[in-house]
């Protein structure tokens, strides 16, 4: 019985090993993701929702708020403003997906 567990255990350790080994992680800092739209030009944290609106023009589609403190959403083409009651919380570039990555053969 002993035997038979530590087989187990070993060709799961086996796989395990076999499997990490295909895993790869790419890391990107925060400021390198969607490069292309660093210089777009996007609402700041503090301005009022109808200063967006003035400046920015209506949103493509409105997340109603939601918790405490209500936080609600507008999407635009290239980012997202998040609110905090009337005032721009925070301003998230979209992603950028870049093309399926083929190996050399």
């Amino acid at each position: 019985m002993k035997k038979l567990i530590i087989a187990t255990l070993t060709m799961g350790l086996g796989c395990l090993s076999l499997m990490s080994a295909q895993a790869e992680v790419v890391k990107l800092p925060v400021g390198s993701q969607a490069a292309s739209k660093q210089q777009v030009e996007r609402p700041q944290n503090g301005m009022p929702s109808a200063q967006v609106k003035a400046r920015f023009g209506e949103p493509l589609n409105i997340v109603p708020a939601v918790g405490e403190p209500p936080i609600s959403s507008w999407e635009y083409a290239d980012y997202f403003v998040f609110f905090e009651y009337d005032t721009v919380l925070h301003t998230v570039l979209k992603h950028v997906p870049v093309p399926e990555y083929t190996p050399p053969e």
